[in-house]
């Protein structure tokens, strides 16, 4: 049979044995008109008052909005929040958009203009975080388990902050959006570091699905309602990318509501382990590069076998990528034991560690081989993979040396799938 794998901007189609099982999240239409979905939900939230009866003519407003490497419907959102704003009174120039990118890479000009629009990058205060400009960056003291804590200044010193994303499972969050809008996205550095931490990481509650227990979607809890978010705006969408749910108000309600709704889609139980799982991590602009991939390699980690295996299909338009530590570290780490002997060092501390971490104890579990239009074999070598050129030439032979089972995530990380019981 032909499956259609979400791969890049324009999907992939691969041929698999009639035998082998496809799991997907259950389809949800997008709601029938997206902006006044996004109206209702400002007039009338999920809880707590309309975001009109928070603001006052005058106030200077921050609003929050997720990087390139999400599926947030930036250029959807903001002309319906910005229009709603400026009839609550709030003038054009008193409205700064704030890209949230954690660690990440900035944006280009032209990426802000396809991810924004370019009216709106052009009527409104556009900035862009940095995780690393000390000058722009607030003290707000520790965590409960002795994290520093500093945030974007331009953020708190708003008098509105307006959190806005989109909320999908997360590989070590549990889920994204919510509080995850501030910690990492808005922190310093080192905030990001010790909330990743090698610890953290492998607590066994820092999961897909779980927040509460989960140290790090606490910490980050924590964090935001230091910085007293004024209102959430986040959506949830389905593989179409279409809006099909809008949850806003106040912060940890309206993300809760937004979970719940996300859980009851995304999660999927099966009755037993595979021997060859073949994931995606979800198409454009969640593979847009390498690391972002782990996050579909932890899905597929969900339902396979030790010592199975796990195949990779991601376009990784922007390489591994160029920026950060990622291609560093697993080249220092040499191997998967060897990259946690290397984070396991007395003091050891790295941007990206998080990622490789994950990577590593999933490739010590399970054998995981890479398609990918935008790595060369040397690249895939690098990161400590398996090259693989023929999808279905690759599941047959795998068929033959590690197992029969074989299951297809076509959607990767936006299903997730787990052993029921």
């Amino acid at each position: 049979m032909e499956v259609e794998l979400a791969y890049g901007r324009q999907g992939l189609r691969v041929q698999v044995a009639d035998d082998c099982d496809v799991v997907r999240a259950r389809y949800v239409p997008g709601v029938a008109d997206e902006p006044a979905a996004l109206l209702a939900a400002l007039e009338s939230p999920n809880a707590g008052l309309s975001l009109g009866q928070r603001v006052r003519a005058g106030d200077r407003v921050v609003i929050v909005h997720s990087d390139i490497t999400r599926a947030t419907p930036n250029d959807r959102i903001m002309p319906v929040l910005t229009r709603y704003l400026e009839e609550a009174g709030i003038a054009p120039e008193k409205i700064t958009l704030l890209n949230a990118l954690g660690t990440h890479r900035p944006q280009t000009p032209a990426e802000l203009e396809r991810m924004l629009g370019r009216e709106i990058v052009q009527r409104y205060r556009c900035l862009q975080h940095n995780a690393f400009d000390d000058g722009n960056l607030v003290a707000l003291g520790e965590t409960r388990l002795g994290h520093p804590v500093r945030i974007n200044r331009d953020y708190l010193e708003a008098d509105v902050r307006i959190l806005t994303g989109f909320i999908e499972p997360h590989f070590f969050a549990g889920f994204s959006g919510g509080p995850k809008g501030v910690l990492p996205a808005l922190a310093g550095a080192e905030s990001v570091i010790t909330n990743h931490g090698r610890a953290m990481i492998a607590d066994g509650r820092a999961t897909w699905g779980v927040t509460e227990g989960n140290p790090i979607w606490e910490e980050m809890r924590e964090v935001a309602l230091k910085t007293e978010p004024t209102f959430l705006l986040n959506v949830t969408l389905n593989a179409d990318k279409q809006i099909t749910g809008v949850f806003a108000g106040d912060m940890l309600p309206a993300h809760a509501a937004g979970c719940r709704f996300v859980r009851e889609q995304a999660m999927v139980a099966v009755k037993h382990p595979y021997d060859v799982v073949l994931t995606t991590n979800s198409g454009y602009p969640l593979d847009q590069n390498l690391y972002q991939c782990v996050k579909g390699m932890s899905a597929a980690r969900q339902i396979v076998r030790q010592g199975g295996a796990i195949v990779m299909a991601g376009a990784c338009e922007d390489g591994l990528p160029s920026h950060g530590r990622y291609a560093e570290l697993l080249a220092r780490g040499g191997s998967p034991q060897g990259v946690l002997d290397l984070l396991a060092q007395p003091g050891f501390t790295a941007q990206d560690q998080w990622q490789v971490q994950i990577q590593a104890m999933i490739q010590l579990y399970a054998d995981v081989y890479v398609y990918s239009d935008g790595l060369s074999d040397e690249q895939i070598v690098g990161a400590l993979f398996t090259p693989c050129h023929d999808l279905a030439g690759t599941l047959s032979a795998l068929r033959e040396q590690v197992g029969e089972r074989i299951c297809i995530l076509p959607e990767g990380p936006q299903t997730v799938a787990y052993l029921a019981g």
